[in-house]
């Protein structure tokens, strides 16, 4: 028996427990995801940039929340009210188009064999099942601008209150749980130390590749350019598999457009377009920790949608991060 509360007592083994708990108690409100994921991911990049600018401009922190959150909340209503009807279009489009793909014939064998291959593989059919996903998440705006909505007020109370927060939850230190709350401090801090980063950095790159996509699928004279931007920022999330699903369709349409020389001039943009993801914005952005094998990377992609769904493929590789700084998996030197 004392053996037994001997091991109990072991640090490493209430960690484990504790981990356990946070665990289930998140599995037990994962209905609740959408709203927890969102409400983290705008206090962390709001927070950001917030203390970005405190940092360059002395100004009342409390007011300064205030404008960035009605300049956000400005932007994304004459987004919706303007340019909502102008996505669901263009996004049906784009479905429309390369699904037309596959029933156009060709005279070039080598695209005859590379549709034959789509075809008996189906992956129009699954390109179209994304695009239609996308294209119903926008279609039901109106539970998403609810979360939305909830997830922005709920940050913003955070961003507002945060130092009276630290203070009073630091209180939790002197109480009667204070080896939980040891513990939880210390998962939190793992947890915005990388899985924060991680999301930070996976949003500043996929906003700069969708800039720069833009731009570049313009001069190119493809269409939809507005459907085309978000469904490149949206798998820009991803990390390197957003790359090569974004590939398939904008091949299809390149091709549909202008022939082979088309795609010719597309794959090199995208490959200029990656070296600049690759060898400035990584090395800048991401932590060592980051730079998993190719193989691993599908891997926890392959898993964490199966687990998390459509969000798996975005906090799947930020969680499995935050898994190694706990497990301290360090390079070897």
């Amino acid at each position: 028996m004392e053996a037994l509360t001997k091991f109990f007592q072991k640090k490493s083994v209430k960690r484990a427990i504790i981990f356990i708990l946070i665990v289930v108690v998140l599995y037990s409100v994962r209905s609740m995801m959408n709203l927890i994921l969102l409400t983290f991911i705008f206090s962390f990049l709001l927070n950001g940039l917030v203390e970005f600018i405190l940092a360059r401009v002395r100004f009342n922190r409390t007011l300064l929340v205030l404008i960035v959150y009605t300049l956000i909340i400005s932007l994304l209503t004459v987004a919706l009210v303007n340019y909502l009807p102008l996505i669901t279009s263009e996004i049906s489009q784009l479905i429309k188009q390369i699904t037309n793909f596959s029933i156009k014939s060709h005279d070039n064998p080598v695209i005859n064999f590379v549709e034959s291959v789509i075809s008996s593989n189906k992956i129009t059919t699954y390109l179209e099942n994304g695009f239609s996903f996308l294209l119903q998440y926008f279609s039901d705006i109106s539970k998403t601008s609810v979360q939305v909505l909830i997830a922005l007020v709920l940050s913003l109370f955070f961003l507002i209150e945060k130092p009276r927060l630290i203070n009073f939850t630091n209180k939790f230190k002197h109480s009667k749980i204070e080896p939980f709350y040891r513990e939880i401090e210390f998962f939190g801090k793992k947890f915005s130390r990388t899985f924060g980063k991680v999301i930070e950095a996976q949003f500043i790159i996929a906003i700069i590749n969708t800039t720069l996509s833009v731009i570049v699928l313009s001069v190119l004279g493809f269409p939809q350019i507005v459907g085309l931007g978000i469904m490149i920022f949206f798998l820009g999330l991803i990390p390197v598999a957003g790359v090569i699903i974004s590939l398939i369709p904008l091949t299809l349409i390149a091709f549909t457009i202008g022939g082979i020389w088309k795609v010719v001039y597309l794959f090199i943009a995208v490959m200029v377009i990656h070296a600049i993801e690759a060898y400035i914005l990584n090395p800048k952005l991401m932590s060592s920790k980051t730079d998993l094998p190719v193989f691993y990377t599908f891997i926890v992609l392959i898993f964490s949608q199966n687990f998390f769904g459509v969000w798996g493929l975005i906090i799947g590789i930020p969680v499995f991060v935050f898994l190694l700084d706990v497990l301290e998996v360090t390079e070897s030197k």
